[in-house]
């Protein structure tokens, strides 16, 4: 899986405080709120992500 710039700065948020909240972590990378979920859970099933 190729990972773009937003991919990357979402693992950077979430590798910084894993317990931010879906709407504080779209605010940071950029993105509305449900791309930005729809993009964790594509690293989430790609095995990146996990937990």
């Amino acid at each position: 899986m190729k990972l773009d710039p937003i991919d990357l700065k979402i693992l950077d948020a979430i590798q910084r405080d894993g317990r931010i909240t879906k709407l504080a972590l779209a605010d940071k990378v950029g993105l509305s709120p449900t791309p930005c979920w729809m993009r964790l859970r594509k690293l989430e099933k790609a095995g990146i992500v996990s937990g």
